[in-house]
């Protein structure tokens, strides 16, 4: 586990193991597509199919929330790395309503291993779509503006998601690692600490902070990721309040710590409430 993530501030509500159940987050691939390295999160095999153990998956996702609550109390970047195809629309609005950046098109390689050129990339981007709103390009031709169109909207399939990053990423929130193993060997080479959901067929020796639980139901992703965007969207808040993190050996007053904890209550409420429940 990368070094800040040792002593997490105790942040997180309580998870509740039904609602892991219901959304089919126990549910592993079959056992012939394991790796062993998972094994010490599976409960058990049944009908060739890893279950996970739930108790540990709420463990781990109490430290995920724990972990998103500490970047964004502190000011640092979360970017949700999520491409598949059934799950990007909740992956984008989760990152949106907590002020993380998102990728969901494809991750482009060299996007931290080169991200000297990806910030050129960008500046480029905004500056077409600024001067396309402005009417900076009138004295363009036609073709010239349409060409100018095709480049920004280009651009902006890759590194929309990821505009307001101003230097590289404090930590990725990837949501199928074995997917995404261009992000996580890019983050190992860099040193940008992940946050992963790892399925049975992942391996977690690669993440550090490992959400043991289905990458692939949707209802399963959408659970999760709204759960670490709540605790990344609390830890901005206490920022915004001027409330620092606080870590395992701090005691808050009373009072203080009933008012963040009804901080948290509405927002996992608002999470809840978004989802239908």
């Amino acid at each position: 586990m990368n070094a800040q993530f040792f002593d997490l501030p105790e942040k997180s509500p309580d998870v509740d193991l039904a609602e892991l159940l219901e959304a089919g987050c126990h549910f592993g691939h079959q056992k012939v597509k394991w790796n062993p390295k998972m094994g010490e999160w599976i409960y058990v095999e049944k009908d060739g199919i890893h279950i996970f153990d739930l108790v540990k998956t709420a463990s781990q996702l109490k430290k995920a929330y724990d972990a998103a609550y500490m970047l964004g109390a502190e000011g640092k970047s979360l970017v949700f790395v999520g491409t598949k195809r059934q799950a990007r629309d909740l992956i984008q609005t989760a990152a949106t309503s907590c002020g993380a950046s998102y990728i969901l098109s494809r991750w482009l390689g060299g996007l931290l291993t080169n991200w000297t050129q990806v910030r050129k990339s960008l500046k480029k981007m905004i500056k077409i779509e600024e001067g396309l709103e402005s009417g900076a390009y009138k004295g363009y031709t036609k073709y010239e503006r349409v060409q100018l169109e095709k480049e920004m909207n280009k651009l902006k399939r890759f590194f929309q998601g990821i505009r307001n990053l101003s230097q590289m990423p404090d930590c990725l929130f990837v949501i199928d690692t074995v997917r995404e193993d261009i992000a996580v060997t890019e983050a190992q080479i860099t040193g940008v600490p992940i946050i992963g959901i790892c399925d049975s067929n992942s391996n977690p020796d690669d993440i550090d902070v490992v959400i043991p639980a289905n990458d692939d139901a949707r209802k399963s992703i959408e659970l999760i990721v709204n759960f670490v965007a709540a605790g990344y969207a609390a830890g901005k808040l206490s920022k915004a309040t001027g409330k620092k993190a606080a870590s395992k050996k701090e005691v808050l007053t009373p009072k203080e710590a009933e008012a963040v904890a009804e901080a948290e209550t509405l927002i996992v409420e608002k999470v809840k409430e978004e989802k239908g429940e």
